[in-house]
C-alpha cells in the first residue's frame, strides 16, 4: 500500500445562511464558503484550493429531471466554481440527481486517487431553496447573484434516470412526501402494529434526532422536541402524507453547503496536513434498487441498502458491531427503519442513527445532505481516534444507495472499490411482480397513503393487487372524505375494493368496500 495512492479526507466544511434572503449568497458563493471551510479544517489556507486537480459538485435540486430553471445559476456549476477558486482541475464533474450523490462522489473520488488519476479532489455541494423560494415569492430578484453564467454543459456522473415511471407519476407517486409514506404503512402492516402504537414508535424514533440537532451549530432547526410533539397533528404540525405530520418530513427549503477535501496520503503530507486531521475511507459501496418502486418485491425493504452496507463493511474488514457512530439517511422515518434493518440494527441501538440531527431537523439540502453527515462524522472520529463511523446516502425513493465506512485509523490494505456492477447484477436478477397498468374489478390494498394539502384531503394513493395478484397503482379522489378518513383511523393494508379507470382515462380509481 503506497502513500501515493492511499486516499484520505483531510478537511470538511459546512456553511449555513440564516440571514435576510434578499442578501443571501449565490449558489457559487455557498459552494466556495464550504470549500474554504474544508481547507481551513485541514489546517490549510484557502489558496490550497487553487491546486485541486479534481472537482465534483453535487447537483442542485433545481436541476432535477423535469424541473424548470426558475432560479438563476450557472449552467456549469463546476466550471464556475473552479474559476472562482483559481483552479484548473483535470477532472470536473456534476452529479446526477439523488441524495446518494455526496457519498457516491466521495467513493468515486477516492477510487480515482487510489488509481493514481488524481492527487487532490474537492467534493462539494449546496442548496439555496430557502432564500431562493423567498426571493421568488417576495419579488426580491436575483440581480446580486453574479454567477448565472450560460456555459457549455458539465460532464456528469451518476444515474440520471427520472425517479419514477410515467405510470407511477400519474398516480401521485412522483414526490418523496407521497412515496415514503407508502413504505411506512407497509412497515407498520408487516409488523402488525396498530396505528396509534406505530405513531408513538415514530415519535420515539425521531425525538433523539431533534436532541442531536439541538446541539448542532449548523442545524436548520436546532430545537429539541418530544416524541409526542413530533406526531401530534396541530396547526403548526399539519398532516402531509399519512402517517407523517410536517415534523417527520425532510426540510428542503434551506441555505446550506458542505464539502470535503480528499487527497492522496503523500499529497496530504506534502501540504503539511497534521495526522490528527486525517480521516480514511475504509470501505464503500454503491448500488440501485430495482428502479421503479412499483416493480419492487415489497415496500418495506431495500436489497440495495443491505448489500451496500455488507460490502462497505466487508471492504473495511469490520463487523457492524465495531462501528461507533452512524449517520443513516433520514429524509423520513421509513428510510431510517429500512436502513437500520438492512444493517441488522435494532431501533433501540444505543449508538443512535445520526450525528447531525437528520434531514427534518439539521436540514435536508436536496442532494447534498449526506455531505453534512460525512463532515460531522469526521469531527466525531477525530474526537475518538481509531473508532469507525458509517454513513449511508439514499437517492430518489429508496432507489440509489451509497455507503461509506470511515476512521482515523490508517487502512491496513490498499483501497479497492468494488465495481458497482457486481452488486447491481444481483439486484437486477431479483424476481419482480407483474404490474397491471389498467386493472379492472376486485382488488386489495398492498400499501397506501392519504395526501393532504393546507385545505384538507388531496387524494389517497393506493398500491394494490388485483384478483390475479398483479400489482397496480390507483388513487382515491380527495372528495371521498369518508374513505380517506377511514384509512387514517384503521389499518388500510389488506382492505378490499373495486378498481376502474377514471372518466378521462388517465388513471385508475379505487373504491373501498
Amino acid at each position: 500500500m503506497s502513500d501515493e495512492t492511499t486516499p484520505v479526507l483531510v478537511g470538511g466544511g459546512q456553511f449555513t445562511w440564516r440571514g435576510d434572503p434578499a442578501a443571501s449568497p449565490s449558489p457559487t458563493h455557498l459552494l466556495k464558503f464550504a470549500a474554504e471551510r474544508a481547507a481551513s479544517d485541514a489546517g490549510l489556507g484557502s489558496s490550497v484550493l487553487s491546486g485541486i486537480d479534481g472537482l465534483a459538485v453535487i447537483s442542485f435540486a433545481v436541476d432535477a429531471p423535469g424541473e424548470r430553471r426558475i432560479m438563476p445559476h450557472s449552467t456549469n456549476p463546476p466550471a464556475t466554481l473552479a474559476r472562482r477558486l483559481g483552479a484548473s482541475p483535470d477532472w470536473s464533474v456534476y452529479t446526477r440527481t439523488g441524495g446518494n450523490s455526496s457519498q457516491y462522489a466521495i467513493n468515486v473520488a477516492a477510487q480515482r486517487i487510489a488509481e493514481g488519476r488524481n492527487q487532490q479532489i474537492l467534493v462539494v455541494g449546496a442548496e439555496f431553496m430557502g432564500s431562493g423560494v423567498k426571493r421568488l415569492t417576495r419579488g426580491l430578484g436575483f440581480e446580486d447573484w453574479d454567477d448565472a453564467e450560460d456555459l457549455p454543459p458539465p460532464d456528469w456522473i451518476g444515474d440520471g434516470r427520472p425517479g419514477v415511471s410515467a405510470y407511477e407519476a400519474a398516480h401521485g407517486m412522483d414526490r418523496p412526501i407521497n412515496i415514503y409514506p407508502l413504505f411506512e404503512n407497509a412497515l407498520r402492516a408487516r409488523d402488525g402494529r396498530s396505528i396509534p402504537d406505530h405513531q408513538k414508535r415514530l415519535g420515539e424514533l425521531f425525538a433523539p434526532f431533534t436532541q442531536v440537532a439541538a446541539g448542532n451549530p449548523e442545524a436548520w432547526f436546532p430545537t429539541e422536541r418530544s416524541a409526542e410533539e413530533l406526531v401530534t397533528v396541530t396547526a403548526a404540525n399539519r398532516m402531509i402524507g399519512f402517517p407523517y405530520p410536517k415534523f417527520l418530513n425532510a426540510i428542503m427549503d434551506v441555505d446550506q453547503s458542505a464539502g470535503v477535501l480528499i487527497t492522496s496520503l503523500a499529497r496530504a503530507r506534502e501540504l503539511g496536513v497534521g495526522e490528527d486531521r486525517m480521516v480514511f475511507l475504509h470501505g464503500c459501496a454503491d448500488a440501485n434498487d430495482i428502479w421503479n418502486p412499483i416493480e419492487r418485491q415489497d415496500f418495506h425493504s431495500s436489497p440495495a441498502m443491505r448489500l451496500t452496507g455488507e460490502q462497505a463493511l466487508d471492504m473495511a474488514g469490520i463487523p457492524v458491531a465495531e462501528v461507533a457512530a452512524f449517520d443513516l439517511y433520514s429524509c423520513f422515518p421509513s428510510a431510517v427503519q429500512v436502513g437500520a434493518e438492512s444493517l441488522g440494527l435494532s431501533l433501540e441501538d444505543p449508538r443512535g442513527f445520526t450525528v447531525t440531527g437528520g434531514l427534518p431537523y439539521a436540514g435536508g439540502p436536496g442532494n447534498n445532505y449526506a455531505m453534512h453527515g460525512v463532515v460531522v462524522m469526521m469531527q466525531r472520529l477525530r474526537a475518538r481516534p481509531g473508532t469507525f463511523g458509517l454513513c449511508t446516502a439514499n437517492g430518489w425513493y429508496l432507489t440509489k444507495q451509497s455507503t461509506g465506512v470511515y476512521s482515523t485509523r490508517r487502512p491496513s490494505r490498499a483501497f479497492e472499490r468494488q465495481d458497482p456492477a457486481v452488486l447491481q447484477a444481483r439486484i437486477d436478477s431479483l424476481p419482480r411482480p407483474t404490474v397491471m397498468e389498467r386493472p379492472s374489478g376486485r382488488g386489495r390494498v398492498e400499501t397506501y397513503t392519504v395526501i393532504h394539502d393546507r385545505e384538507g384531503y388531496r387524494m389517497g394513493v393506493i398500491v394494490g393487487r388485483d384478483a390475479a395478484d398483479r400489482r397496480f397503482a390507483a388513487i382515491i379522489p380527495g372528495t371521498e372524505t369518508a374513505a380517506l378518513a377511514s384509512l387514517e383511523a384503521e389499518e388500510g393494508v389488506g382492505r378490499t375494493g373495486t378498481v376502474s379507470r377514471s372518466d378521462d382515462d388517465r388513471r385508475n380509481l379505487f373504491i373501498l368496500d
